[in-house]
């Protein structure tokens, strides 16, 4: 889009549009890497950014939030530098969104949960990252590569490499034989 030949308000209609399809997701993103009392601060640092390059957010409603959750994770890397804090973004899995039947929910899924909250903090912030974008952000291969700044394939194969380690590390668990789904021949021996 051409700021030339934009006026304000249309200016102002797409940031709307590309607000209302991200604030939310990315919050959720962002709560997840940082304390809950941040969250909304560096989404406004997000969207700020958003704002001022408004001809650099793509077109497309999808990419553009793809291209907010970059923005996000290089603020919140900038965060970390001034802070003096080295190392990746970290995720925290306990803040999840949980499905609906938590009450009367299976033991086995109980027990699951408890496994991977025990093997998440073995994985490495890159693995936290790749698996967090994939299945708590829902973000597409193309989406997360974006947000990562790398390729769709090289993305799709740190996932992998992720779901690899952390079947290991559930593997390594007591409770990682009684997985639900898993068939006899990926139980660890004992």
């Amino acid at each position: 889009m051409d700021t030339t030949t934009s006026s304000p308000q249309e200016r102002e209609q797409r940031f709307r549009a590309v607000y209302d399809a991200a604030y939310t997701d990315l919050l959720r993103f962002v709560g997840r890497r940082v304390h809950p009392s941040h969250a909304e601060d560096v989404v406004g640092e997000v969207m700020l950014v958003a704002w001022r390059r408004l001809d650099d957010v793509p077109t497309d409603l999808s990419d553009a939030r793809a291209w907010l959750f970059g923005v996000a994770r290089k603020t919140l890397q900038n965060a970390r530098r001034r802070e003096d804090r080295h190392g990746a973004v970290a995720v925290r899995l306990a803040d999840a969104p949980r499905g609906p039947a938590d009450a009367g929910e299976h033991p086995d899924l109980v027990a699951c949960r408890v496994d991977v909250a025990a093997a998440w903090p073995r994985l490495s912030a890159s693995d936290q990252e790749a698996i967090a974008l994939s299945v708590l952000d829902g973000l597409t291969a193309p989406e997360a590569a974006a947000v990562l700044g790398i390729t769709p394939t090289a993305f799709r194969l740190r996932l992998s490499r992720a779901r690899r380690t952390l079947r290991r590390h559930l593997d390594a668990t007591p409770a990682g034989d009684h997985l639900p789904g898993r068939p006899a021949s990926e139980r660890s021996p004992r």
